[in-house]
C-alpha cells in the first residue's frame, strides 16, 4: 500500500512545509494563496506536489487534495503538524492489521487545552461518539472514499461561512454511507500550537455556528443536543455569555437554516 498526506496550507513554500513537518511519504499540498501555480519536489526520496490556489476555505483545500490523490492510503492534515519518526510505516501497518476498516482515526499530540479523544484501546466509532476527532486523524482508504462520493462541506471551516464542524460533517457522511470506521492507539504526531483562524472566543457567533452545525449533524435532535453541549461545556463557554443566552443563539442558529 501506498501512503499519501493531504495537507491543507496558507501561504506556504512547498519544500520547506515538507522539512517542517517531517514528512517521510508522498504528498499532495493545497496552498491557499494569492496565486495559482504548481511545483514539485523530492523529499527524502517522496514526491511532494504542491498546488498554489487564490479560492480560499479549508473544505475547498481537502477537496482539491482529494481530486488530485493516488495513494492507497489518504491521511488528511493542517501545516502545523509534525509527524513522528516512522509514522508512515505505522500507518500502513495498522490498515493491513485491520482489513475491516475502510477509515481509522490516530492519536495526534495537543495542547491540554485542544485535547478532545486519546484513543486507549481499538475501537468502532459510530455517530454518537464521533464528533471529538479533528481532520488530522483521518486516514481512509481512498476507492473506498470516492465510491461513497463523500467530500467536505464548503459552509464550515476556516474561510467558510460558519466557524468549524467540517470535520465532524465528513465523518458523519463517511458512517452514513457505510464506511467502516475505527480508532486506533497509535500515534503518529503532533500539533504545533498557533493562533487559530476561526476561534475568536465564546462569542455569538461562535453559539450561533455550533446551533447550524448541529442542525446539520443532528437533524431533529439539535436542540436537545445544543441543551446537552451547553450543560456539559458551561463553565468554560459562558462565563461572558449565560447559559440561557448561549441556548438561546444555538437555537437560533439552528432555525436558520430549517429547510437545508
Amino acid at each position: 500500500m501506498r501512503l499519501q498526506v493531504l495537507v491543507s496550507a496558507v501561504n506556504q513554500e512547498g519544500a520547506a512545509l515538507a522539512e517542517r513537518m517531517h514528512l517521510e511519504s508522498d504528498a499532495v499540498v493545497i496552498n491557499q494563496t494569492d496565486h495559482f501555480g504548481y511545483e514539485e519536489h523530492v523529499h527524502h526520496g517522496k514526491r511532494i506536489q504542491c498546488y498554489s490556489f487564490q479560492e480560499k476555505g479549508v473544505g475547498l483545500s481537502r477537496n482539491n487534495a482529494l481530486l488530485r490523490a493516488e495513494g492507497d492510503i489518504v491521511l488528511f492534515s493542517d501545516e502545523d503538524i509534525v509527524y513522528d519518526t516512522g509514522y508512515e510505516q505505522r500507518i500502513l501497518d495498522a490498515f493491513a492489521a485491520h482489513p475491516e476498516a475502510d477509515f481509522l482515526l490516530f492519536n495526534v499530540r495537543v495542547g491540554e487545552a485542544r485535547a478532545t479523544y486519546c484513543t486507549r484501546k481499538y475501537h468502532r466509532v459510530h455517530i454518537w461518539n464521533a464528533g471529538r476527532y479533528p481532520t488530522y486523524s483521518f486516514a481512509v482508504r481512498r476507492e473506498k472514499l470516492h465510491a461513497a462520493h463523500v467530500t467536505f462541506s464548503l459552509l464550515f471551516g476556516g474561510g467558510a461561512k460558519y466557524s468549524n464542524g467540517e470535520d465532524s460533517l465528513f465523518l458523519k457522511d463517511c458512517l452514513r454511507y457505510g464506511l467502516s470506521v475505527y480508532a486506533v492507539p497509535v500515534e503518529i504526531g503532533a500539533e504545533q500550537e498557533r493562533e487559530s483562524t476561526w476561534f475568536h472566543g465564546y462569542t455569538d457567533k461562535f453559539f450561533m455556528d455550533r446551533g447550524v452545525l448541529y442542525h446539520f449533524l443532528y437533524g431533529r435532535l439539535a436542540y436537545l443536543m445544543a441543551v446537552r453541549f451547553i450543560m456539559a461545556h458551561a463553565s468554560v463557554m459562558c462565563v461572558e455569555i449565560s447559559r440561557k443566552n448561549a441556548l438561546a443563539l444555538m437555537r437560533k442558529g439552528i432555525s436558520s437554516v430549517k429547510g437545508l
